[in-house]
Parts: C-alpha cells; structure tokens; sequence
C-alpha cells in the first residue's frame, strides 16, 4: 500500500511541475498526479514477480549442468535450497499475484539478461552464501532469506533501479517506495496460507487517501497566497523570493494539512515534511521548517485555527 509520505511526495511533484508548465489545467495536473501515484503500485508488482523469475532461470541451469558429456557431483546432484525456497514458490503461484501481473501487461521475455544479472547479484551476495551454506530449511528460514534479498540486493543495487528507471523515469523516485511495500508484504506471508497470501493494493483506504492527495493538491493551489503571507509573516530579515521554492512549496502543504486534515495530528505533519525536506532540500532545510512551522502552528492555536479531532488529538 502506497504511504502517505509517498503520497505527500507525489503531490509535491506534481505541484511544483503545475507552476513550472503553462497551459495545463488543474483537473489535468490532478488526473495526471492521480495516475503517478497509482503507477508506484505497477513497480511494486513488477518488483513482486522478480524472483520467482530468477528461480526459474536457475532451476533451468541447474537442469542444463547435468546434461554436459563430463558433468561433476556437483551438476548431478546441486544444492536445490535457492529454487526450492517456499516464500518464492508462493510467490510463483499466488493467484492474485497472477491476476495483477496480467492486467499490468508484465512480462519478461525480452528482458532475460536482466534476470541473469540479478542472479549474480543475489549469488555475490553474502545473504546468499550463508543461505545456501546452511544445510537445516525451514519455512521461516525461507522468509528471512527473502527479506533479506529484498533489503540488502535489491536495496542496494544501483543496477535494478537503473534498470526500473529505463522502464519510467518516474520509477527512480518510487523505487524504495516499491521496496518497502515489497518488504511489508511479503513479511504477512504464512506457509499455511498457501498460494492465497494476500497481496497488498494500491491504497490502504483508496477513498481516504485519494481525497488527502485531490485535497492537499487543489488547496495549495487554491490558497497559495494565503500560505505565502502567513510565511512571511514569519520570516525574520528575508525575502520570500530569496528563499528555496522547494521549502516554500513544503511549508504550504504543511500549513495546508495543519488547517484542514483534523484527524491528522500536528506532530505527524511536522515529522513528515521535515522528513521530506531532507531529500528533496537543501542541508540547512529541516532546521528551516522547523522553526517556520512552529510560529506558524502556536499563532493557528492562539487563534483558534487549529482545529484536530480523533487520531488527531494525539501526539500534538
């Protein structure tokens, strides 16, 4: 399921894109940002169908060994734990894995080298060697094993991101996203779940989130003005046309979400587009919103402004 700071980062983009373009209308930016969300869930399948892929050009070399005129002991009789892993297999087989790998059009038959290669990433890997050098198999050693694939292969690999960028430019920015609903997912799985283990949607609550990212997205826009003035009533011996847009353009969604998302409390706001501001800013960033959004939040408080009910109340 897509989070919510990576929805903040899509309407982020999208936002910034809409006041760099002419001629785009709102509700085309909207649809358009709407899609690029909704296109990190198509990376997380492709993602998903990685390794059952993997296995299967293993198990094929591992048959092609045994065929040689001289073949070893070791051709003859291979260690089988990697294509045997369980948490793959389900994968393989999992019947609403299959039906998303369709309708998303994923395929992999021109892309074998791509396969071969991650292979030998894996197969470098010191998750691997451990893997395969400890003779005991168990279900949750199956899983661990994945996880950690997922962690330590394909998080650090440079080469399966490069390779997902190519596919869409977008995909570099959704790539750990991808990785981390991977990560989540697969940890849910049970062996007694069989094929049937759930795979993860888009959204955790479509209606929810959807209305959060068409919200933060038109009020910006809307309000733009209003934030604007509201910043630069706290900014000492600055200029808003000297500071960095990114920061700007963090600090309205901030404000945005403090006035009109009751139920999300003033902590998570603060935490979330300080976060944000480490990637997309500048260094001195974070210390920046900090100190902006907490005028900004005590002046909303003395007059009423801020409003936060339910989950909201907590953590303020």
């Amino acid at each position: 399921m897509i989070s919510r700071r990576h929805i903040r980062i899509k309407v982020m983009q999208a936002l910034y894109a809409y006041q760099t373009r002419t001629g785009v209308t709102i509700a085309a930016a909207e649809k358009e940002l709407l899609k690029t969300v909704e296109n990190c869930h198509v990376l997380f399948v492709w993602v998903f169908s990685i390794l059952p892929e993997v296995v299967r050009y293993r198990a094929n070399k591992l048959e092609s060994f045994k065929e040689k005129n001289n073949p070893t002991e070791e051709d003859l009789n291979p260690n089988t734990k990697f294509v045997d892993n369980k948490v793959i297999a389900q994968i393989e087989n999992n019947k609403a894995l299959e039906i998303l790998i369709e309708n998303y059009r994923i395929k992999w038959d021109n892309d074998q080298d791509f396969i071969i290669n991650v292979f030998k990433e894996i197969e470098a890997s010191e998750v691997y060697q451990k893997y395969m050098g400890t003779p005991s198999r168990s279900y949750e050693g199956d899983k661990n094993f994945v996880l950690d694939i997922i962690q330590y292969v394909f998080g650090e690999s440079d080469y399966i991101r490069w390779f997902f960028s190519e596919k869409d430019p977008n995909w570099m920015d959704d790539y750990f996203e991808a990785l981390s609903m991977l990560y989540k997912n697969v940890d849910t799985f049970k062996e007694k779940k069989g094929d049937d283990c759930r795979i993860f949607p888009v959204f955790h609550d479509k209606e929810s989130d959807v209305d959060f990212c068409k919200h933060l997205f038109r009020a910006v826009l809307e309000h733009g003005e209003e934030y604007e003035q509201m910043i630069e009533g706290k900014i000492r011996n600055w200029e808003m046309e000297r500071l960095i847009g990114m920061d700007t353009l963090l600090l309205k969604m901030a404000i945005c979400e403090l006035q009109d998302f009751p139920l999300i409390p003033v902590k998570v706001t603060m935490n979330e587009y300080i976060e944000i501001s480490k990637m997309y800013s500048s260094e001195k960033s974070k210390i920046f919103i900090n100190g902006v959004l907490d005028k900004i939040i005590e002046d909303l408080r003395n007059s009423g402004q801020l409003t936060k009910t339910g989950r909201g109340l907590y953590q303020n």
